[in-house]
């Protein structure tokens, strides 16, 4: 069976397909047409075609967006490529393939795509997590992505931090409206942001990360702070779900240092006598998204 799987960015398309074994047999992007629907919609049906008829044959598609379906009418919403927000997406694409499309956020896409043969494979409960521009996360239990009744299953970046008495600044206005939600701290610009308030000075998460290594005692104090703010924010996760893995994607993801420093921290936040969850790098790198599209139809 030939699965199909579209990261639908913000900057560019990607495709994949896999084999029944989860093997790429062709991988295509192109630019997103940038607030136009209409040629958005027009290029993710092109490229399926284009994929079917090269492989000579047709497959499943599933669907990766940076929003999520609304629960009333199936509408886009929460999606920051704001040309696809109350859309029909996915009936326009279902006319024009001639065919069912599956559709998810695409920080579930990582999640399912790390648990069925990523970092998490094996694992009964994995918790996606994404650290980039913007915070995300994916629920994914026994191999099925959980949406939720209002279908924002995950969604721990849009909840305040934990614990804020400690933080010194007060808290930031996320682009969503609210004060001070994870997503402000956490993210890269969440990052950049923190190291020039506290150095008056603008370093990268990656200068931030090697300067540290390097010996720089301010860059190494923004981030245990933003490793203390990680793993609070994590905690209120395990306390909840109760993960067996949280696998980390995104930029961020990158910084090794996490994978130690953060379960060492969370361990007095969790409201358990020990902690097994496991904190893991994501396997695919920046395929997940497409991947888990793919598996979608897994």
């Amino acid at each position: 069976m030939l699965r199909i799987g579209i990261d639908l960015g913000g900057t560019k398309i990607e495709i994949v397909a896999l084999d029944a074994s989860g093997n790429e047999r062709l991988r295509r992007r192109v630019p997103t047409p940038q607030g136009d629907y209409r040629g958005t919609v027009a290029a993710v049906a092109a490229l399926v075609e284009a994929v079917e008829l090269e492989l000579g044959q047709r497959g499943s598609v599933g669907l990766g967006i940076p929003g999520a379906e609304s629960a009333t009418g199936g509408l886009i919403k929460n999606a920051n490529s704001t040309w696809l927000i109350g859309q029909p997406l996915r009936r326009d694409l279902q006319t024009l393939l001639q065919r069912e499309i599956r559709i998810e956020n695409d920080a579930n896409c990582f999640a399912l795509s790390e648990a069925v043969d990523g970092a998490g494979q094996g694992a009964q409960v994995v918790f996606g997590v994404i650290l980039g521009t913007g915070v995300g996360g994916g629920i994914v239990v026994n191999e099925r992505v959980l949406t939720g009744a209002n279908r924002i299953c995950g969604e721990w970046g849009h909840n305040p931090l934990p614990n804020p008495g400690e933080e010194t600044l007060p808290p930031a206005i996320c682009y969503c409206g609210r004060h001070g939600c994870i997503e402000t701290w956490l993210s890269g610009p969440g990052l950049i942001a923190d190291h020039a308030r506290h150095n008056d000075k603008t370093l990268t998460p990656q200068e931030i990360d090697v300067r540290a290594k390097h010996g720089d005692a301010a860059c190494e104090a923004t981030l245990q702070r933003y490793e203390r703010r990680l793993a609070k924010a994590l905690a209120l996760v395990i306390n909840i779900l109760d993960p067996d893995v949280i696998v980390l994607g995104g930029g961020l993801s990158n910084m090794e240092r996490l994978y130690s420093n953060v379960p060492a921290l969370w361990n007095g936040a969790v409201f358990s006598d020990s902690v097994r969850t496991r904190l893991l790098q994501n396997r695919h790198g920046d395929s997940s998204g497409v991947r888990g599209a793919a598996w979608l139809w897994h």
